[in-house]
C-alpha cells in the first residue's frame, strides 16, 4: 500500500454488482439493462466495471459518451453491445462500424454519411451495417428528433436506408429525479405515442426501445420498455435528494483516502492557508493532508467540510489548495504523521458520502465522482481482496 499513501480510491466491484443485480431484480420480465459507464465509469473506472458486469445475463451492453470511450472498451476485450449516447464525429465512423459500436442517430447528414461509409466498407469486402439507435427529444431539448411528423419521416427514412440497421429508439427524461413525477410521466406518454405512430405507419417495431435512466429505474416502472439505462445508481449514488430511498438498496462503491504528512501546533492569531480566511482563536493542533483540488477534491469545501481521522471528524481549516489542505486535529490526540485520513467512506461509526460533500461544496455529486482525477490511483476490491490496481 505504500505507493498509494498520498491519495487512493478504493472501488468495491462487489457493491457495483450488488447495485446492478438489485435494480435488475426490480425490472419487468423481458426488460434488460444497459450499464452507463461514460466519463470513465463516473470516475470509478469504465473497464473494470464493464469486466465485472459483462457476464451478467440481464446486462444488455454498455453506454458511453464518446467513440473513444467505446474503443477503450473494445480494446479491453468487452464484447457486448456498446452505444455512444452523444454525437459521433465522422473520423470515428469506420472503426465504429467495424467494431459494431452503436451510433445515436438524430441528424439527416449523419444518416447519409453512415450509409455511404457502410457501402464503402462493403466494397472492401466488409459486410457490416451501421447499427443505430434513433434519439427522440421528448422534453430535454438536447439532441434528438422531434416526436412529430418530421421526426416520423426521419424514422421511415432510416428504416429504408441501405447500410443502416435501426436496432433501437430512445429518449431521455429531464426531471425523473424530482419528487413530482408529472413532467417525467408526460415525457413517457409522448414517447409512447411516438412509438405507436411509428409502428402504425411503418408496420415495424424497432427492437430495443428505452427511456428509463437511474431515477426511472428506481421509481418509474412505466418507463422500462425493452431496456433501461443505469448510470449513477450503479455506483451506489442516488440521482437526487428528492427520491424516496425507501425501496431498493444501493451501496456506495467508492471510498477515498489519504494520509497525514505533517502535524504541528499553532497559537492564537495564526492564519491558515491562502487569504487568511481562518485565524486560530486558541492554541490548536493542525495536520496537513496532501490532497487538493487538482485531485478533484473541491475548493468549495474550504472552511466547510471535514474528514475522518481515527473515527472522528476533523474540520477543514482555511482554503483547500491545489495539492494540500489543513485540518483541525486538536481533539484527536492519536492523529500523527502516517495516520489514515478518510475523505469519502466510513471510519468506525462515522461516514462521509459523496452526496454530503456535494451539498457542502455547492457541487453536484455526479460532478464530484467524475472529477476524481488521474492522479488518484484506483484499487479494485473484489470478494474482500484488492484484485486490480490502476
Amino acid at each position: 500500500m505504500d505507493k498509494f499513501q498520498r491519495i487512493w480510491a478504493e472501488v468495491d466491484l462487489d457493491a457495483i454488482r450488488h447495485n446492478a443485480e438489485n435494480m435488475m431484480a426490480n425490472l419487468t420480465q423481458g426488460t434488460k439493462m444497459m450499464a452507463v459507464i461514460k466519463a470513465d465509469g463516473y470516475g470509478h473506472g469504465a473497464v473494470p466495471v464493464a469486466q465485472e458486469l459483462e457476464p451478467l445475463e440481464k446486462i444488455a451492453g454498455f453506454a458511453v459518451a464518446t467513440a473513444e470511450e467505446g474503443f477503450e472498451l473494445r480494446d479491453a476485450g468487452i464484447q457486448k453491445p456498446i452505444l455512444v449516447l452523444g454525437y459521433t464525429f465522422p473520423y470515428s465512423y469506420e472503426r465504429m462500424i467495424r467494431e459494431e459500436i452503436r451510433f445515436t442517430l438524430f441528424r439527416c447528414d449523419t444518416l447519409k454519411e453512415l450509409s455511404e461509409m457502410s457501402m464503402a466498407l462493403e466494397d472492401k469486402g466488409i459486410y457490416k451495417n451501421a447499427i443505430v439507435h434513433i434519439k427522440a427529444d421528448t422534453g430535454m431539448s438536447r439532441i434528438g428528433i422531434r416526436p412529430d411528423g418530421e421526426g416520423l419521416s426521419f424514422v421511415k427514412e432510416a428504416l429504408k436506408t441501405e447500410g443502416i440497421l435501426v436496432e433501437g429508439i430512445f429518449t431521455h427524461m429531464a426531471r425523473a429525479d424530482e419528487a413530482d413525477k408529472s413532467a417525467a410521466k408526460k415525457q413517457i406518454a409522448i414517447f409512447e405515442d411516438f412509438l405507436r405512430r411509428t409502428e402504425a405507419e411503418t408496420g415495424r417495431r424497432i427492437p430495443v426501445r428505452h427511456c428509463a435512466n437511474s431515477a426511472g429505474i428506481l421509481e418509474l416502472p412505466e418507463a422500462f420498455f425493452d431496456m433501461v439505462r443505469a448510470g449513477i445508481a450503479l455506483y451506489g449514488l442516488w440521482p437526487s435528494g428528492e427520491m424516496r430511498r425507501d425501496g431498493l438498496e444501493l451501496t456506495p462503491a467508492l471510498s477515498l483516502y489519504s494520509t497525514i504528512v505533517y502535524v504541528k501546533e499553532i497559537g492564537p492569531g495564526t492564519e491558515v492557508s491562502y487569504g487568511g480566511t481562518f485565524t486560530a482563536g486558541k492554541r490548536m493542533r493542525i495536520a496537513t493532508v496532501p490532497v487538493g483540488y487538482a485531485d478533484g477534491y473541491p475548493r468549495g469545501l474550504s472552511g466547510k467540510g471535514y474528514v475522518l481521522v481515527c473515527g472522528k471528524r476533523a474540520p477543514i481549516l482555511g482554503r483547500v489548495c491545489m495539492d494540500q489542505f489543513m485540518i483541525d486535529v486538536t481533539d484527536i490526540p492519536k492523529a500523527f504523521e502516517g495516520e489514515k485520513v478518510t475523505l469519502i467512506g466510513r471510519d468506525t461509526g462515522e461516514q462521509i458520502t459523496m452526496e454530503l460533500l456535494g451539498d457542502l461544496s455547492g457541487r453536484f455529486h455526479y460532478e464530484f465522482a467524475c472529477d476524481i482525477g488521474k492522479r488518484v490511483p484506483r484499487i479494485y476490491i473484489k470478494e474482500g481482496k484488492a484484485s486490480v490496481c490502476q
